[in-house]
């Protein structure tokens, strides 16, 4: 198979797991998640070798060492964020195509390396005051943490125009149809069969 990636880039909160998960239930779609590694600690809801890869710091820099990233970076002070290698290989070899859930410089790195085999897509949140809305909703972070990523979110999102396609997600269930709507145009599948599958 001639595998593809879709790449799901934004600040911190504007939303873009939700679109990801959404868009693993379409079959017709054939994506597979490639789980990213990370070196920050897990939290209480989520899962290793599902939600993400969670390795020591050590463990983390000995893999950047053996050259088993494709790419990664040290998103916050001693929070590091990879695609692993063998992750694309996995997804590949079972005849699926990769989609990333990744931050903004770890999406612009993938489109880099992936070329015109890749889709890269930045979701806008509506405004940074809806975003820290959502952030403080989540009740996972410190209020340290909050500001640090409402900080990086200005920066973030003024790299929009870097991406193939910028989705605002202000009414989740129209950027979650405008997602599907781009990805399976991407992948180059029809209008047809998208009907089909949704019925």
């Amino acid at each position: 198979m001639n595998g593809k990636v879709i790449i799901f880039s934004a600040p911190s909160g504007a939303g873009k797991t939700t679109i990801v998960r959404h868009l693993l239930t379409c079959p017709e779609l054939n994506l597979n998640f490639s789980i990213s590694a990370c070196s920050r600690p897990k939290r209480s809801n989520e899962v290793n070798g599902k939600d993400y890869y969670f390795l020591s710091l050590d463990e983390f820099k000995q893999k950047i060492a053996a050259d088993e990233f494709l790419e990664w970076q040290e998103v916050y002070k001693d929070n590091y964020y990879g695609t692993l290698k063998s992750e694309i290989d996995r997804i590949w070899n079972n005849q699926h195509h990769a989609i990333f859930d990744v931050d903004v410089q770890g999406g612009l790195n993938l489109k880099k390396i992936f070329g015109e085999k890749a889709l890269a897509i930045f979701v806008m949140p509506p405004s940074i005051e809806a975003l820290e809305k959502r952030l403080r909703r989540r009740k996972t972070e410190a209020e340290e943490k909050i500001q640090i990523r409402l900080a990086k979110a200005q920066t973030e999102i003024k790299t929009f125009n870097l991406f193939d396609k910028v989705i605002v997600n202000d009414h989740l269930d129209k950027a979650l149809q405008e997602s599907k709507n781009t990805v399976a145009e991407f992948l180059e599948i029809s209008k047809r069969n998208l009907q089909a599958n949704s019925i």
